[in-house]
């Protein structure tokens, strides 16, 4: 991350640039032909109101100024994302002074997408947080881009506006592959009622969860539950018997495949084991996980999954 700038960054008056908008000029313009025809007609209500409107100017590019000077600017957190997904990086936005801020706009120079652009209000010694957005496309560390803050505030006759390399980076995920085949069994047994076939002893019925097989749901129960009046959908649990692990391991994928088809691969399986409670194995280079479930365990995988072969 070249030219990444940590910890909280102040926004001096080196720092803040401030130019005419389009109005702006037009309004110059006026300003000069107001003038001109004050000095040829000899009109003094006209020489007062010319100054008026021009120290309305200056006035107006002092606020301007002054609406983004001196602020000060802090990295948040960046959740990681799938590769293809919009990565949004958490922005603060810190006002120390004692006048309010209004209607600062944020987006990343790279992108060509105004629409994504955040405006804000901070007011008088608070902070603001802001979320933006930018495309994932690359699994790996994907820094934050170039931040531009600019606003127009109060009149919109002037734009001042800075910039910004804020030191934070999202982790991106390989895309899960759309049509995996089904979840790859070991064929080791196991004795914990958990897994594919886990189902010798009947246990009772507990609500449904996302995953659970159609042929669990206790069609009997639901029979004599409303759904549509709040019920909820309960399936059969069973425990005890025999469970197959699943152990997902890119040597035992085809040599010939596609290294980054074996990670999204991957990353499909260790999504679909965890949706459906089951506990996995996971092999990956140097990185190997003993059977698990969790969301500590599919970050890992996860991590793993995105990171490797990458410099580190």
């Amino acid at each position: 991350m070249n030219g990444a700038e940590s910890g909280e960054v102040f926004l001096h008056q080196r720092r803040v640039f401030i130019v005419p908008t389009h109005p702006g000029l037009l309004f110059c313009l006026m300003l000069i032909a107001m003038f001109l025809g004050s000095v040829n007609y000899n009109l003094s209500l006209g020489f007062a109101f010319t100054f008026l409107i021009a120290g309305c100017a200056l006035i107006d590019m002092h606020l301007t100024f002054r609406n983004l000077a001196h602020l000060h600017l802090k990295a948040g957190r960046a959740a990681p994302v799938f590769a293809g997904e919009e990565a949004q990086f958490e922005l603060h936005l810190i006002n120390r002074r004692k006048h309010d801020r209004y209607a600062i706009w944020l987006d990343f120079v790279h992108d060509d997408r105004p629409e994504l652009a955040q405006p804000v209000d901070v007011s008088a010694n608070a902070t603001s947080t802001v979320l933006l957005s930018t495309a994932a496309i690359h699994r790996g560390w994907l820094p934050a881009p170039r931040v531009r803050l600019q606003t127009r505030f109060p009149l919109g006759l002037l734009r001042a506006w800075s910039y910004w390399q804020p030191d934070a980076k999202a982790l991106v995920y390989p895309r899960p592959e759309d049509d995996a085949p089904p979840l790859p069994f070991a064929g080791v047994e196991l004795d914990d009622g958990q897994g594919q076939a886990g189902n010798d002893d009947f246990a009772g019925i507990r609500g449904y969860q996302a995953g659970d097989s159609l042929k669990r749901l206790a069609w009997r129960h639901i029979a004599r539950v409303d759904v549509e009046a709040g019920g909820t959908l309960v399936t059969k649990h069973f425990e005890g018997g025999a469970a197959t692990e699943i152990m997902i391991d890119i040597n035992a994928l085809p040599r010939g495949m596609d290294a980054e088809l074996k990670l999204s691969r991957m990353t499909r399986w260790v999504m679909e084991a965890e949706a459906r409670g089951l506990a996995y194995a996971f092999q990956l280079g140097h990185v190997s996980l003993p059977a698990a479930h969790g969301p500590a365990h599919r970050d890992a995988c996860l991590r793993a999954l995105a990171l490797h072969g990458l410099p580190s």
